[in-house]
């Protein structure tokens, strides 16, 4: 059985690439092939995340093993066939190539071929520009540094930028109503 699979970027928004590979493939040889066909290293974390229909993550499969003492299953990419966590078509995945500041790529299973075979994966479409693999702190401090913080600030209508104290938060210790604050401790 061959698995089509379509890949996306909510950074790019023409980037697109299409990966057909082999049901009993690995989940390491799919990460090998998303790595080519978008020229990343293969030397940084990653991990694939199985999700449900709303892209919520479910199963966490792994490049190296972890240090899991918890009472969940341990998926390794090189240990878990794709076919043992993906049977049926739009089933969704994330694919998370920066560890660092959570980036990633969204993948569906957008067809399932049936009586045919692999031997190695294939990037069938390739569409735009990938994002950067990593991205620089300073460079994302830079970015970040220009936000603009309106009144939809975290989703409060009521916040007013004229109210922000960029200094930091100015408390008056002798307006606060709770008796049981020991004023003489601080």
């Amino acid at each position: 059985m061959i698995y089509r699979f379509t890949i996306i970027s909510d950074e790019v928004d023409d980037f697109v690439r299409e990966i057909q590979i082999d049901s009993e493939a690995t989940f390491l040889e799919l990460h090998e092939a998303i790595t080519n066909s978008v020229g990343y290293s293969n030397n940084q974390m990653t991990s694939f995340f199985i999700c449900d229909e709303d892209w919520e993550k479910e199963k966490e499969i792994t490049l190296e093993e972890m240090d899991n003492s918890s009472e969940d299953d341990s998926w390794v990419m090189k240990e878990t066939l794709l076919s043992d966590l993906i049977e049926d078509e739009k089933q969704k995945l994330i694919y998370v190539f920066d560890y660092m500041t959570e980036r990633s790529f969204f993948i569906e299973l957008t067809e399932i071929v049936t009586g045919k075979d692999l031997s190695k994966a294939v990037c069938t479409r390739k569409h735009g520009d990938a994002p950067k693999q990593v991205v620089d702190f300073e460079e994302l401090a830079a970015t970040n540094s220009s936000i603009d913080l309106d009144e939809n600030f975290y989703g409060d209508e009521t916040f007013d930028s004229e109210d922000f104290d960029p200094e930091g938060f100015d408390v008056d210790i002798n307006s606060i109503a709770d008796d049981s604050f020991d004023k003489e401790s601080l």
